[in-house]
């Protein structure tokens, strides 16, 4: 699966927001990360929120890539 980001025409019918085409279940799970996220920063208080973002951001994509790895 494909992820799409936010098209700023949300609906709340359904399933699936129209816009872009996510659950709405998975748009709830990414809004509670955002909402974490931005909670700890805060706790923190980060003066350099960007760095600490572009660290975890490094982070995940290294767990992924050793994730993807064949053992």
């Amino acid at each position: 699966m494909k992820f799409t980001p936010c098209q700023d025409f949300c609906t709340y019918e359904g399933t699936h927001c129209e816009g872009c085409g996510r659950s709405h279940e998975e748009i709830a799970e990414t809004k509670k990360l955002v909402k974490s996220l931005v909670e700890f920063i805060r706790t923190q208080q980060y003066d350099n929120s960007d760095d600490f973002l572009n660290a975890v951001c490094k982070s995940v994509r290294k767990k992924l890539t050793l994730a993807d790895k064949p053992t």
